[in-house]
């Protein structure tokens, strides 16, 4: 019995941590906003340094989109600004911290160091691709900590 617990902590370890390894990216639109970043909607008066965001009505989810990471990548010009905005980077991480309310001009508002680490500012707002970021690193380890458990 308590090799079979140990099998389906493994298992179960196994499944919690591979699963996940494929996404499917959305697209959309970014933009910029500028400081001041505190307060924000989802933390108040707490520092979230520069590599943030607000998200727009597609995928705000009244709030639970508060403090997820999200990757980033620039994927060309719209027919506004900047031809090849895209630069630097190939993509960046940012946290949500805002929300970008209706009549919000990109489907996610980066701050304005955010936006330049993968386009040019002059650009005001470019095609993106984008999907929520899982650090699998972490999750490989809440896994280890998981089968650990199981073996005691």
């Amino acid at each position: 019995m308590r090799k079979l617990s140990i099998l389906f902590c493994i298992a179960l370890a196994f499944i919690l941590t591979f699963s996940s390894w494929e996404v499917v990216a959305d697209t959309g639109t970014a933009t910029f906003y500028t400081p001041p970043y505190v307060p924000s909607a989802c933390n108040g008066y707490q520092n979230d340094r520069v590599m943030i965001a607000a998200a727009s009505d597609a995928f705000w989810a009244g709030g639970s989109a508060c403090g997820r990471n999200y990757k980033v990548e620039c994927r060309g010009a719209t027919n506004q600004g900047d031809p090849n905005p895209c630069r630097g980077q190939d993509y960046m991480v940012v946290k949500i911290v805002y929300y970008c309310p209706s009549g919000c001009q990109g489907t996610i508002d980066l701050s304005q160091e955010a936006f330049a680490v993968i386009a040019n500012p002059d650009a005001d707002k470019t095609e993106i691709s984008f999907h929520q970021y899982v650090d699998h690193l972490l999750m490989l380890l809440s896994a280890v900590a998981l089968v650990s458990n199981c073996m005691l």
